[in-house]
Formats: structure tokens, C-alpha cells, sequence
């Protein structure tokens, strides 16, 4: 892993985001919530073609940096793909499905 920590990874990954142009990117420390992972990042995105260039892009910046994917799910055209870094786990939304499932409100 090339000696990144868990927080820098989720930071990588939400600066990805951010360039390309998701909306209303979060990072939330789940560190000692889940055992599943340490960071969740959230974002969103405007249509399917968008969904897929931010998951994308965040590989893209997490291969630079030594990170291999471990898994990715959902399908964009649903309105929601999630890519598991182990230490960080990644969800894009459509609008819609970002409101649907509210997965924000678990960790708050």
C-alpha cells in the first residue's frame, strides 16, 4: 500500500471527486462504527456517464498513489456504484439514489 494511511487514501479519493465535478463530496471516519472499513466517501453525480468517470477517476488517482481496488458493485443507470478500497469505501450516487438510501444517516 505503499505506506498510505487510511485518511490520506479517503482525502485522495474525495479530491478525485472534487476535480471532477461530483457534488456535495464527504468523507466520513467510521474508524471503530464499522468493521468494514475506516472511511466512507460520498459523492454525487449528475447522469450515469457521470457516475462512471468519478469512479473512474478516483481508480485513477488511487492507482498513482499504490492503491489497488479490491471490489466495485451497482450499476450507474440504478444511480450507484460503490468501489471498496479496503481501508476506504467509495459511493457515488444520482441525486435520487443519494436521497433514497440516505447511507449518511448511519454515520452521523
Amino acid at each position: 500500500m505503499c505506506g498510505m494511511e487510511a485518511e490520506e487514501e479517503a482525502k485522495v479519493i474525495a479530491k478525485a471527486l472534487e476535480e471532477s465535478k461530483a457534488e456535495d463530496v464527504r468523507i466520513y471516519d467510521v474508524r471503530g462504527k464499522s468493521s468494514l472499513t475506516d472511511f466512507f466517501v460520498v459523492g454525487t453525480g449528475s447522469a450515469a456517464p457521470h457516475l462512471k468517470a468519478l469512479v473512474a477517476n478516483a481508480q485513477q488517482a488511487m492507482r498513482e498513489a499504490g492503491v489497488k481496488r479490491n471490489r466495485m458493485a451497482g450499476d450507474p443507470e440504478c444511480g450507484w456504484i460503490v468501489a471498496d478500497f479496503i481501508d476506504v469505501v467509495v459511493h457515488v450516487f444520482s441525486r435520487e439514489a443519494r436521497a433514497y438510501y440516505a447511507i449518511e444517516k448511519l454515520w452521523n
